[in-house]
């Protein structure tokens, strides 16, 4: 059958990888695309916000399969605008509906659900602009670090971690007046919690659920963990301090409780959930839900998954994932991004990328890439490219992809040294 992913990441070039690999996906459609997806099906001009330019694309391509990457149309209700749509009903969709993907589009909602199913996490309250003094008063009874998380969707950039007690009043009173948008009109104080923190992906029909292989990314530009957040510089698989009585604590303590409040509340969810986990003296605690799968993570965990996604992503759909098995790579993967220059900061596009063909033993997955006359590859974004690699071991894992990272050219280019540092 003929499917339509859309994104135009590294998340989703490496999702293209995997379906294209089944003889169950005829046509593959990347909405936008990149300049690397086009190697495995056609990039569509397409918004992935502009619904009816979707609705119109499966009809014209006559998809019967659509695969959402990214989070924010899911969170505007595109599962819901395809599941009332005469002409698209019929399309199986992975990707929760609007009310359940408010797991990732508000921290509150996200809190108090946690709260309800009795999930560990961080304790919280939550300010709105008229409660911006009871958020200080509250700031003074608190000891830091001090955790402060816009509600909505903020590009990542949302999540504010502060020692200064008053630095972290002015960073309220600064989210609550707009500094992110709309996405700040709700700020959740968070207790801090000190630990490890690692990504669980799971798979789930609504009622039954497989999980996908662990990953570990990291977030900041700089070594050691130090420097802005941004979308991710890499990424391992398997983390090795999650072994099997933390997964045990994970499945019985957050995933089967997250799938019950999921049947509870009746929410419509077939497809992904991204757990975001914190370690902390070997007990682990919920940070926050994604309604999709994670970038950098994807290029890793993708690596290590045998299945046939194609058929995996139609089992979701259909609701028939209780019978099947995951079948993951024995071997570690690691993932290094390559970032233009100034990236998370400004940074100019249009740079020429030279040294593909110099990779050996590497997967290259494109994010912010475009392809100029048929021929430039030229860079289109903050992140650029991931290298991933396969390994014995993580260290070997990570020593490949750093060697085909320094193959790979272009102005500004920079990557962070040390992924999996801290493990």
């Amino acid at each position: 059958m003929n499917v339509l992913l859309l994104g135009n990441g590294a998340r989703e070039h490496a999702l293209a990888w995997r379906l294209t690999q089944s003889p169950l996906c005829a046509q593959l459609y990347i909405a936008p695309g990149n300049g690397g997806t086009e190697e495995y099906g056609i990039n569509l001009p397409v918004d992935t916000n502009d619904f009816a330019a979707v609705r119109q694309a499966v009809i014209d391509h006559q998809v019967r399969l659509v695969v959402c990457g990214p989070e924010e149309p899911l969170v505007r209700g595109l599962q819901n605008y395809f599941s009332t749509d005469d002409q698209l009903k019929s399309v199986y969709f992975i990707g929760p509906s609007k009310e359940a993907a408010r797991l990732e589009g508000s921290k509150a909602y996200a809190k108090a659900f946690m709260e309800e199913y009795d999930i560990p996490t961080a304790g919280y309250r939550r300010f709105t602009v008229e409660e911006s003094a009871a958020g200080e008063a509250y700031l003074d009874e608190i000891d830091g670090p001090y955790v402060l998380k816009a509600d909505g969707l903020a590009a990542g950039k949302g999540v504010v971690i502060l020692n200064d007690r008053e630095e972290s009043k002015r960073e309220l009173r600064d989210m609550l007046r707009g500094k992110f948008g709309d996405a700040g009109s709700t700020v959740v104080v968070e207790e801090f919690l000190d630990g490890i923190e690692f990504s669980v992906f799971v798979l789930t029909d609504g009622e039954s659920y497989r999980i996908l292989p662990v990953a570990k990314d990291y977030k900041r530009i700089g070594a050691g963990d130090t420097g802005l957040n941004t979308g991710g510089m890499g990424s391992v698989s398997h983390p090795p301090f999650v072994d099997a009585d933390m997964m045990r604590k994970v499945e019985q303590r957050i995933i089967q409780p997250t799938l019950r409040g999921i049947q509870s509340r009746k929410l419509d969810y077939h497809g992904f959930i991204f757990i975001g986990l914190i370690a902390v003296e070997d007990e682990p605690y919920v940070i926050e839900y994604n309604c999709r799968m994670g970038d950098p993570e994807t290029q890793s965990v993708m690596a290590r998954l045998n299945n046939d996604l194609m058929q995996l992503l139609l089992e979701t759909a259909e609701g028939g994932l209780s019978s099947a098995v995951i079948d993951m790579d024995d071997r570690q993967a690691a993932t290094v991004v390559l970032v233009s220059g100034g990236y998370p900061g400004p940074y100019e596009n249009g740079k020429e990328i030279t040294g593909l063909d110099q990779v050996r033993g590497s997967m290259i997955f494109h994010a912010g890439t475009k392809s100029e006359d048929d021929s430039d590859l030229l860079t289109d974004g903050g992140r650029v490219l991931s290298v991933t690699s396969y390994g014995d071991t993580i260290q070997e894992a990570l020593a490949k992809s750093y060697e085909n990272a320094r193959r790979i050219h272009f102005d500004g280019v920079n990557f962070r040294p040390d992924i999996g540092f801290d493990l």
